[in-house]
């Protein structure tokens, strides 16, 4: 076939099927045109409305409140864990992926007591293992997974998970980094003491700041808890509540294009809007590949609609690095993986793209097999 026309943003950038950071629109991007004070009143009347925007999210409006953060989703999973695990609790560690190693790492660093229930990358969750856990340990004071591991692009059943850990009374917190925006967080239904999340992933805004939205009662328990002044989330949120400022010199330019990201996430339907576009990003993704051949590590029931898992092909005319580079020169930047299970790849289907950038990635992809001579299908 012959080499596609190069794919590029409304900047003329690469796209990025990535985990994040990811493409964003050219609107987000001319909002950081601009320089405000921290102490400008423009900007704080700014961080109020992010701020119970994200609230609303989760349909939190009496009961939650939204702590900012600056750096990337692990600084503010990193302050969830040392905010809301007091230095004599015990944290249970529900992972599937890199992401919940990470939270260990976090709890080494940190001196924090842990227990792990670990399954394979490719498995979710067992809700049946965590109640016999909780129900034999009484000394777990909370419960910490990921929503969507991006390790695999898997999909742990958080309502479940949830439930659980409401039934044994803990505390719940949850790295809901790459799905949050997308996938549904309900608080009236789902019990958790804190959720996290970031600026960029689902919600398309530039990368820089952390979020965390907590129940406003288990926050207020955890004044005195943060090994960290810079990463307390609990001094973090009573200054803003006393002044609406931030403690140390905020983000400005990430909070002007988060602004704006959420007048798109609102002007497209919501966590519903966005989530079916990713969907739909997904199926004619995942549908093109097995076509060409490629296997996915999940089943469709376990997939989250971010980032697919492919197994890498078993043809030694096959060389990942060329293909990376082939795919970036035609306009697209994948991910490799990150699995211990399966030699793998991976492809994002979030950030500012649709089913026809889809389908340009599709023929990349092609083009790219044309390349190495593979023809046809591949075992």
């Amino acid at each position: 076939m012959n080499q596609p026309q190069a794919a590029a943003s409304e900047t003329n950038d690469p796209l990025l099927l990535t985990p994040g950071p990811l493409t964003t629109s050219a609107t987000v991007k001319q909002a950081m045109l601009h320089d405000y004070g921290s102490r400008d009143s423009y900007f704080i009347d700014l961080n109020s409305r992010v701020l119970q925007r994200l609230v609303e999210i989760v349909g939190g409006k009496d009961s939650h409140v939204a702590v900012p953060l600056q750096g990337s989703g692990t600084f503010v999973v990193e302050a969830m864990i040392g905010c809301f695990v007091p230095a004599k609790g015990k944290l249970l560690l529900l992972i599937n992926g890199a992401y919940g190693k990470r939270m260990a790492k976090i709890c080494d660093y940190y001196g924090r007591d842990y227990i792990v229930q670990e399954t394979a990358e490719d498995q979710p969750v067992d809700p049946r293992q965590l109640d016999q856990t909780l129900e034999q340990d009484h000394s777990i004071s909370h419960v910490a997974v990921v929503h969507t591991e991006t390790t695999s692009g898997i999909l742990n059943p958080l309502q479940q998970i949830a439930g659980t850990v409401e039934k044994h009374q803990r505390g719940l917190l949850v790295d809901a980094m790459s799905g949050f925006g997308a996938i549904p967080i309900d608080s009236a239904e789902i019990r958790f003491d804190a959720v996290c999340a970031s600026s960029n992933k689902c919600l398309e805004g530039a990368p820089g700041m952390g979020f965390c939205i907590a129940r406003q009662a288990a926050l207020e328990q955890t004044e005195g808890n943060s090994p960290s002044l810079s990463l307390d989330l609990y001094d973090q949120w009573r200054a803003m509540e006393k002044n609406g400022q931030w403690r140390f010199t905020p983000p400005t330019h990430i909070l002007l294009a988060f602004d704006q990201a959420l007048n798109e996430f609102e002007l497209e339907g919501g966590v519903e809007g966005r989530g079916q576009r990713y969907r739909e990003n997904c199926g004619v993704l995942v549908d093109g590949m097995r076509e060409l051949g490629f296997r996915t590590l999940l089943p469709d029931q376990l997939q989250a609609p971010n980032i697919i898992t492919f197994h890498m092909p078993d043809d030694k005319r096959f060389n990942f690095d060329q293909f990376y580079e082939q795919m970036r020169q035609q306009g697209y930047v994948i991910y490799p993986g990150k699995l211990t299970v399966a030699d793998s790849f991976r492809m994002g289907c979030i950030g500012r793209l649709n089913k026809d950038d889809m389908q340009g990635a599709l023929r990349a992809v092609r083009y790219s097999l044309d390349q190495f001579g593979i023809e046809g299908t591949i075992d």
